[in-house]
């Protein structure tokens, strides 16, 4: 009887020692899913300012449809700036885009990506852009149209500097940061897409204004 009990006791610590073992990832997993909750709900409460008013505009969209303002007259929307062949931080910002849409996919938020290389960025390469990300047809559209005018509207509407990038390397150069406007077509606040935070500040907004202002 004792040599039976001597040989068992080291197999039993041995399977509490796996038994916890395992269940270390667990509660981490759990204690970061609330803590991840716990900053989304002090964000959320937070107040939201104003910065100002989106003028209006119309483009021409990946699928080389006429694509204004007026597409989004009522909607809560977010706005990036972009362009296809971009060497550096585009790919991020487009990947961030792309990670909201899920989360917000019951709501009508809507997504706008401008590209800064319209001469380059013809609807169809932004279409297969699009394809690309897995953008959602029905949530988020990419715009080309007059240099000027996008670029225009990137300074004086949305406060974003922009350069087409004639004096330096050749290549456009422009802000990382995305944008949320309101239904009233007020911007609501800026993210920089290369920070850790950003999509997480950015639904905590959206969420914020969604229940400011409901559809």
């Amino acid at each position: 009887m004792t040599t039976a009990t001597l040989s068992t006791a080291p197999a039993g610590r041995g399977f509490a020692w796996k038994a916890i073992l395992l269940a270390i990832p667990l509660l981490v997993a759990t204690a970061f899913f609330f803590v991840w909750r716990g900053e989304i709900g002090k964000l959320t409460a937070r107040t939201i300012p104003t910065y100002g008013e989106v003028p209006s505009f119309q483009l021409t969209n990946q699928n080389g449809q006429p694509f204004g303002s007026n597409n989004l007259t009522n909607k809560i929307w977010i706005a990036d700036f972009v362009f296809t062949s971009c060497p550096g931080p585009c790919p991020i910002i487009s990947s961030r885009m792309a990670e909201l849409q899920k989360p917000l996919e019951k709501t009508d938020v809507h997504l706008v990506s401008f590209t800064v290389d319209p001469d380059k960025d013809k609807p169809e390469v932004l279409r297969n852009y699009a394809e690309k990300l897995h953008a959602q047809p029905s949530r988020w559209d990419f715009l080309t149209g007059d240099k000027s005018k996008i670029y225009e509207l990137s300074s004086k509407g949305f406060k974003l500097a922009a350069t087409d990038g004639a004096d330096e390397m050749g290549m456009p150069v422009h802000s990382t940061r995305m944008v949320l406007v309101d239904r009233h077509g007020q911007i609501r606040g800026y993210y920089d897409a290369l920070t850790a935070d950003a999509v997480t500040k950015l639904l905590a907004d959206t969420n914020h204004v969604l229940r400011e202002q409901p559809k």
